[in-house]
């Protein structure tokens, strides 16, 4: 049973390590782009939009743990000014907007991602939305706070795990 949920968690590990892959080496994300077909059947719903910005810096990229309570860093850095908006980047449900050891976060568990589902996690933000609320790709979920950021730079840390917390 352990090991069928650690097969699972690595799984959906990897497919993170893929899509965010993916999405930093893709073409800026078309949904904002001049021109385009909001509709635009082409382009995954998940793929349309960026946290914050077009096509942000990354600062500092995802860095697997050894081991499951390990060391790491488990999401990457993008750049962003205070105050920048920040976009829920696909559809979900809020299962937290609050603080965590004095940073503004905010997590979205990802529709569809299976159970335990995939969780994003966007912070230093100031949320606008509340815990339970529903959010589609590319809604406004906050905005980048003006400190609590660990990034020599203002940045966004944008994560993602497996599960819930309870």
């Amino acid at each position: 049973m352990r090991a069928n949920r650690c097969v699972r968690m690595c799984t959906r590990l990897m497919l993170l390590l893929v899509f965010t892959a993916t999405a930093l080496l893709s073409p800026p994300p078309r949904l904002f782009a001049a021109g385009s077909p909001v509709g635009d059947a082409t382009v995954p719903t998940v793929g349309r939009t960026w946290p914050v910005g077009s096509r942000p810096q990354v600062l500092r990229g995802w860095e697997p743990p050894a081991t499951v309570y390990g060391r790491g860093h488990r999401g990457v850095d993008l750049t962003a000014a205070p105050g920048t908006p920040v976009r829920a980047v696909a559809a979900g449900r809020v299962s937290f907007a609050g603080r965590v050891a004095g940073k503004g976060v905010v997590s979205v568990e990802l529709a569809g991602t299976g159970d335990p589902p995939l969780r994003t996690t966007y912070e230093p933000v100031t949320a606008s939305v509340e815990e339970g609320a529903e959010v589609e790709p590319g809604e406004v979920i906050g905005t980048v706070a003006a400190t609590g950021s660990h990034c020599t730079a203002t940045c966004v840390h944008w994560g993602c795990d497996v599960g819930r917390r309870t």
